[in-house]
């Protein structure tokens, strides 16, 4: 499965220093995936370290489309 990254993910990802292999880990090899509240988008979660990498992206049959990135605290978004 491909993974394109939108302008806005390339901007964002660059600014909070998060690489690009980083993030096609978390969506290949994700400890969950949720809903997004947006439709047609789904939020893949993978801890990195003590930090949650959060990979919001909308998927097709031929691609996972990355909008945004971003780390946070764990407790506040892991279900498991």
């Amino acid at each position: 499965m491909d993974i394109i990254f939108t302008d806005y993910s390339e901007e964002s990802i660059s600014d909070r220093n998060i690489s690009k292999e980083v993030i096609k880990d978390a969506l290949l090899n994700p400890e969950e995936i949720v809903k997004a509240k947006k439709e047609n988008r789904m939020i893949a979660h993978k801890m990195v370290g003590d930090k949650l990498l959060r990979v919001v992206f909308e998927a097709n049959k031929k691609a996972y489309i990355v909008v945004t990135a971003y780390y946070t605290h764990p407790e506040r978004y892991m279900k498991k």
